[in-house]
């Protein structure tokens, strides 16, 4: 029980790193939930496409996958994926229904760190194009570009935060995965909302714009964002950035019981044009690696 409280832990402390505007970063209350209901299927397969490097832009390595689809096709959207296993993002390329080069950056613990890498307007350029400069020598002929689709799991939000708060890119981007990660402080801070606290919208401005957005079918842009019942209790849960989101958007979540992949279990779904919002069971750890493991899902979603 000690080491899976310590694991849950270790898992949201990743997800708030930077979330205060101090440079210390929250620690949170280590989760006592012991998850043995659900099946938390896991991936195994390993993709067979090809796996190339993208060295000297972030502090870490970033892997590009092309999948071996790409060879009959001179046309492919692009995900760019923060925070997870490569290979988790090579498998929902090839489940993509379309044609999808993929892009994984890790960068350690912390969202305060996926932020600051792209706080430079240059850097995610550079990124985008170096990705699209190997996918075409690795395959020797040009690529017509498609979507552009930003996803993140935990932590990896504060990427997409900084990225899509630059005009040029929030124009470009058509697509945004938030997988079981948005959070924010309490105001004031550690107060929780059942306390009196309120929720500091600040680093959440973006997003609800984006959302905005995908509800109106016009725009073309698209919006999904999965929750857990995980409750931090130093700071905002995704379940309550969530309910912020609906409640200026003037929607409601309903209730729905279905199973979602991976033996997830849905419990709340909200949707308006191209926005939706699930809500899942669960408050451990395998609940919230469930999320990553469900983005082939997720983003066949997306899209649907």
């Amino acid at each position: 029980m000690r080491i899976r409280s310590l694991f849950i832990a270790f898992l949201l402390a990743a997800a708030t790193n930077g979330i205060a505007q101090t440079n210390t970063p929250l620690a949170q209350y280590p989760s006592p939930m012991k998850e043995t209901v659900r099946r938390h299927e896991r991936i195994s397969d390993v993709p067979k496409g090809a796996v190339l490097m993208v060295d000297g832009i972030l502090s870490k390595p970033v892997l590009v996958y092309l999948p071996n689809k790409l060879k009959r096709t001179g046309k492919a959207d692009l995900l760019i994926h923060f925070h997870g296993s490569n290979s988790l993002v090579a498998y929902a390329a090839e489940k993509y229904k379309g044609t999808l080069i993929t892009a994984t950056v890790n960068l350690g613990s912390g969202s305060g760190v996926y932020s600051a890498a792209f706080l430079q307007d240059s850097i995610f350029k550079k990124l985008e194009t170096a990705v699209w400069q190997q996918a075409e020598q690795q395959l020797h002929k040009p690529l017509q570009r498609g979507r552009l689709i930003l996803s993140g799991f935990s932590a990896g939000y504060g990427a997409i935060r900084s990225i899509i708060s630059f005009p040029e890119y929030y124009k470009e981007v058509n697509g945004v995965l938030l997988l079981d990660g948005l959070h924010t402080s309490y105001i004031p801070e550690r107060k929780v909302l059942a306390d009196g606290g309120l929720i500091d919208s600040t680093n959440l401005t973006i997003f609800l714009n984006f959302a905005k957005q995908a509800a109106d079918l016009s725009t073309g842009k698209r919006f999904l964002f999965t929750h857990s019942e995980i409750f931090p209790g130093t700071f905002a849960s995704t379940t309550e950035t969530a309910t912020y989101l609906l409640d200026q958007l003037q929607l409601k979540a309903t209730p729905v019981l279905k199973w979602g992949p991976g033996g997830m279990q849905q419990l709340s779904e909200a949707q308006k044009g191209h926005l939706k919002i699930l809500g899942f069971a669960g408050n451990s750890a395998p609940d919230h690696i469930d999320h990553f493991q469900g983005l082939y899902y997720f983003l066949n979603r997306l899209y649907k």
